[in-house]
């Protein structure tokens, strides 16, 4: 019987966990793990450039959906004209929720009056601030500057043309222009409105017409100027001025924030002083603010278009002042020709009266001929504030300090249909 063979017994060996078999495996080289290092920093700068990409889109949509064109009407004590305003803006062609009341402290039935017109939520009361400081309170309180492109601010008597906005809108491009101004023309009134309706008639058909060439306009007049709304953030409307329009106009020039448009198809009817108090008083205002302006830019000092455009009308001024008082007179007495002051007086009337009878034309007022009898009274008049004024801030420094009225106390007037008959009103 043979003997089975002694196979030998097989080796037991126990199983090996997966962490003991990963602590064998191989380290990543140096060279791999730069590759994973940036591999995630790609994927964190693709991960933020999406999010920046998507923030952008949002914002851009979010510009895309802002409306146009804001009215604000800032006012105090405006009772008697600020419905006949609010409704010639709409048949102007503004859309009533575009259109935005500014109450400054009013003691009559102004806020009232523009809530029945408007809404609650379109109408802003402050604490007496002045006009700018009014101005400025509105644009924060209605988010202005997030919600539309461009901003016009006009005074609350302001009575617009027809086609006033629609003929803005058409003009208005936020890629060329920093500002727009339209046309301001006086109401039909007495004497003094037609005095008026002539000189904002010469002074804007030719004067501004050029600055507008130029890329510049002088003073952006309170009724009829449009500001886009990206720069609101750089102007300080808070600046102490008795004329807060012309102090805003040197900021944008002084700031350089972009060129100014000049449409003279847009309209806008004001009311105008209706006593000769309250003529030299508003005479006097924008004379005093206007030096002002003058002595805190340095106006004059600088190679600007808005230095040579105003030292070009200061310098009729005084040339003019010259001619009257020393070159005639001097002439007189070298050559005891006595004849040169009928001959001069002459000579003036006639080119007066080239300009009264171009402006009734262009305008179709023929009531402006019948300036003419009066015309130097008045004009001498503004002279002599002209001449005030720069004695009073240039020479003595007085109003330094900041005042807030409005300068419209007890100058308002109910419109009857004759100071309406340019306008329509629904």
């Amino acid at each position: 019987m043979t003997r089975p063979i002694d196979r030998p017994k097989a080796r037991k060996t126990k199983a090996v966990s997966a962490r003991q078999t990963t602590s064998y495996e191989a380290r990543p080289t140096k060279l791999e793990r730069s590759a994973a290092i940036k591999k995630r920093e790609t994927k964190i700068e693709r991960n933020r450039k999406a999010a920046a990409k998507k923030a952008e889109t949002a914002k851009n949509k979010k510009r895309i959906y802002k409306r146009k064109l804001a009215l604000l009407l800032p006012g105090h004590n405006e009772e008697l004209i600020i419905a006949t305003t609010i409704k010639s803006a709409v048949t102007a062609g503004q859309d009533k929720r575009d259109i935005y009341v500014v109450d400054d402290n009013s003691n009559d039935n102004t806020r009232k009056i523009a809530i029945e017109l408007l809404g609650e939520s379109n109408v802003l009361s402050v604490e007496r601030s002045g006009k700018a400081g009014a101005v400025l309170k509105a644009i924060k309180h209605f988010n202005l500057e997030e919600r539309y492109t461009w901003l016009h601010v006009a005074d609350a008597d302001s009575i617009f043309s027809p086609d006033y906005f629609k003929v803005y809108r058409s003009k208005l491009d936020p890629k060329k222009y920093a500002v727009a101004v339209g046309f301001v023309q006086s109401m039909r009134g007495n004497w003094i409105s037609t005095y008026r309706a002539l000189t904002y008639t010469y002074s804007q058909h030719v004067t501004r017409r050029v600055q507008s060439k130029l890329g510049m306009v002088s003073v952006f007049p309170g009724p009829i100027t449009c500001f886009r709304t990206d720069i609101l953030s750089k102007l300080d409307f808070a600046a102490e001025s008795l004329t807060e329009d012309f102090d805003i106009t040197l900021q944008v020039h002084r700031k350089k924030l972009g060129n100014i448009l000049f449409i003279p198809g847009a309209v806008n009817y004001t009311q105008d002083p209706q006593s000769l108090t309250d003529f030299c008083k508003q005479n006097l205002r924008w004379q005093r603010g206007f030096f002002q302006g003058v002595k805190k830019y340095k106006v004059g000092l600088r190679a600007h278009k808005i230095d040579l455009s105003l030292g070009f009308q200061m310098g009729q001024t005084l040339l003019f002042l010259l001619q009257v008082f020393i070159l005639i007179p001097l002439v007189l007495i070298m050559t005891h020709r006595w004849m040169i002051i009928p001959v001069a007086i002459a000579a003036d009337i006639i080119v007066n009266s080239f300009i009264a009878l171009t402006s009734s034309i262009v305008i179709r007022r023929w009531n402006l001929i019948g300036v003419l009898p009066y015309f130097y009274f008045l004009r001498w008049l503004e002279i002599a504030v002209y001449i005030m004024a720069f004695f009073e801030i240039m020479v003595l420094g007085k109003f330094k300090t900041e005042i807030r009225g409005w300068g419209t106390e007890g100058r308002r007037y109910k419109l009857t249909a004759d100071a309406l008959q340019d306008v329509v009103v629904s």
